[in-house]
């Protein structure tokens, strides 16, 4: 999704290439109402199950019979696209945006599908292949993405169309940089990509819910640590160094933190449907005048900023007339959709991720400090859910997935600053936790037992920061290779975290040192190492990432980014590990400085402690016990003073068990 200078270069030239498809792309959207209380942030979405897949004969048929005759005489397309993002190329969407899912029954968070008068396919990755099985009928063909042998969407295009066909898609949804790249994949085969700016999915799904259009939450600057005015003084000071004149800013979560507000539109992420551009002497901000505060005035006073007020609809015909201007020169992520960035002439084309993304990665003093802060508060409801736990199993109580998931949101919501959780809880027994973004559903739900390995993977949104973390558990006696497995994950995971590198390393470059465990004996993981995660904003945020692919946008690892690290093994219909903390980039105390590029280093601030039960001692060595034995004596002194101050000597027990050196 992020991608650097070089290739925004070959971007400006694709984009010239295509200007007969730069058509105005009408992608407005129904606004609805939607009140929801700010505790209903985060609910639990409705059940799904993963073992009951729904016939999608008749959608498919509906759809096809449009992609014959396209509406308002547009003709016909031989295939269509359906990606998984909404109009701002959001990880998680709200449910009116879900259309992917609606057609295929698919409703992970990655995939997009192809449909043509023939086939149906969806391409997801690695963290999806078990539950897109589980969930698509017999109509559709699963593409696994990240397999030597797996096509390309465009390749498999080229090959499998006639000559000169058409393939549709909305433009809205798609990427500028994944259009780009579809389409120059479809040129050997003379195919044309065209937008379709009517929806087709949206025409055949009747019950589509409303888009959401919840109330935005003003933050102070003792939360955010930065006003917008000091903010915009940085910002303006990149674009006149990139020599850009016009900024437009489409990602939610850049949005809502450039504005230091934050919303309600998206479950689990706390964003708001609304657009900005930004220009040497205005700010326009696309928004629905309906979701702003009563206080929206003061705020922006507060924040030393005039803010120019236009309905989200509008942001096509403004940016259409400011890129008119022949000194106009507009910077636009290459992951913003390819209906915007159609508006801007490629001579006037500046595409990078934005500088309020990089911004918005490296967190101030105030937002490192209530990440921090956090995260031991959510250290002490973690332990309560798992203390709790341990204590009902021993005790013959009957706990499963979903009941276990909803006693830890019972203990986060005891919390101070409690917002609501900041993803659906992974909560995994035995060969459900081999499913890497498990969630439990009435269906499918297992008992967690002392017989099985357990996997929990949960966090919160709080007004300060936000959590992110992996703990797996076995309340019975394992197995001696689940505890190799877990040993090695372990091993990885402490070889990642004491790691030193030079400042501005890009991630890729530190992943192998997580999975070198593993891959000593031939096992391996289908995910990345690590993401970023925001402040009291969305858990997976970029541009760094800690990954085996190489993101060219990636800008390095810098002081105050927060990540995970996170590797794990996951045997299919057996179990899972995965052992997460969020780390926080730090400078190293070591002899040399790289020749002044500086040191770095992690500093975890998740507090919970590791199972040692499910450790193979003979496997670590001596300093892998010390790291482990300093952490756990770290969580001990952290959350114990704060668990005796309200009379938890129950959970305090348990602690000082879990924290045993060895």
């Amino acid at each position: 999704m992020i991608f650097t200078r070089k290739y925004a270069a070959l971007q400006c030239s694709l984009v010239s290439s295509l200007s007969v498809l730069n058509q105005k792309v009408n992608f407005c959207t129904e606004i609805g109402a939607f009140g929801h209380k700010i505790r209903k942030l985060n609910r639990r979405p409705s059940p799904r199950s993963y073992s009951t897949m729904r016939d999608t004969t008749k959608i498919l048929n509906e759809l096809r019979n449009l992609m014959k005759n396209l509406p308002n005489g547009l003709g016909s397309v031989s295939a269509y696209i359906v990606p998984s993002e909404d109009a701002h190329q959001s990880e998680y969407i709200c449910q009116a945006d879900e259309r992917r899912s609606y057609v295929s029954g698919f409703d992970g968070s990655k995939g997009a599908a192809v449909i043509t008068q023939t086939e149906a396919l969806m391409w997801t990755d690695g963290r999806y292949y078990q539950q897109a099985r589980a969930q698509m009928d017999n109509n559709w063909t699963l593409m696994k993405e990240g397999l030597i042998d797996t096509p390309s969407i465009g390749s498999w295009l080229a090959n499998n169309l006639k000559k000169g066909e058409t393939i549709g898609c909305d433009g809205s949804l798609l990427t500028t940089l994944a259009w780009s790249q579809i389409d120059v994949e479809l040129q050997r085969n003379e195919n044309v990509l065209r937008s379709i700016d009517v929806n087709l999915v949206d025409l055949i799904w009747l019950d589509k819910p409303k888009r959401t259009s919840n109330k935005i939450i003003p933050l102070s600057t003792e939360i955010t640590g930065k006003t917008i005015g000091e903010k915009l003084i940085k910002v303006r000071s990149e674009m006149e160094n990139k020599g850009a004149n016009v900024l437009v800013v489409t990602a939610l979560d850049e949005v809502a933190w450039f504005l230091n507000m934050r919303g309600r539109d998206i479950e689990y992420n706390p964003v708001f449907f609304a657009y900005l551009i930004v220009t040497m002497d205005n700010i326009f901000m696309f928004v629905d005048p309906a979701k702003l505060p009563a206080d929206y005035a003061e705020h922006f006073e507060a924040n030393k900023v005039k803010i120019d007020l236009l309905n989200y609809e509008e942001i096509s015909d403004r940016l259409s007339s400011l890129a008119a201007d022949s000194s106009a020169c507009v910077w636009i992520s290459s992951s913003s959709s390819y209906s915007l960035t159609s508006l801007i002439p490629a001579h006037s084309l500046i595409q990078e991720i934005t500088p309020i993304c990089k911004m918005k990665a490296v967190k101030n003093e105030v937002e490192a400090k209530g990440m921090v802060d956090c995260h031991i508060r959510d250290g002490v409801a973690l332990c309560q859910y798992f203390a709790w736990l341990e204590h009902a199993l021993d005790n013959g109580e009957v706990v499963d997935e979903i009941s276990g998931a909803t006693k830890l949101e019972e203990f986060r919501k005891k919390q101070d600053k409690f917002m609501g959780l900041s993803f659906a809880t992974i909560s995994g027994s035995g060969p459900n936790g081999s499913i890497i973004h498990y969630h439990p559903q009435e269906s499918t739900k297992r008992q967690i037992t002392k017989s099985e390995v357990y996997l929990c993977d949960s966090g919160a949104q709080y007004l300060d920061g936000t959590t992110d973390v992996t703990r797996t558990w076995h309340f019975g006696t394992p197995t001696q290779h689940q505890m190799e497995c877990f040993t090695r994950v372990l091993k990885g995971q402490i070889n990642m975290g004491t790691a030193v590198f030079p400042n501005k390393s890009k991630g890729n470059t530190l992943d192998t040192l997580a999975r070198k465990f593993l891959w000593d004996v031939g096992l391996d993981y289908g995910h990345g190492t690590g993401h970023g995660v925001g402040h009291f904003l969305n858990v997976h945020e970029g541009p760094m990432a800690i990954h085996y692919r190489y993101f060219a946008d990636d800008p390095g690892l810098e002081k105050n980014m927060f990540v995970s690290n996170e590797p794990g093994y996951y045997e299919d219909g057996q179990f899972g590990i995965r052992i997460e903390d969020i780390v926080q980039i730090v400078e190293a105390n070591v002899k040399s400085n790289f020749k002044g590029i500086g040191a770095l280093t992690f500093l975890t601030v998740t507090m919970c402690p590791i199972q040692t039960k499910l450790i193979d001692r003979e496997l670590m060595t001596a300093t892998e016990k010390l790291h482990l034995n300093e952490y756990h004596k770290r969580v001990f002194d952290t959350l114990s003073p704060l668990m005796l101050s309200v009379g938890d000597t129950f959970t305090v027990a348990w602690l000082k068990k879990e924290t045993e050196p060895i």
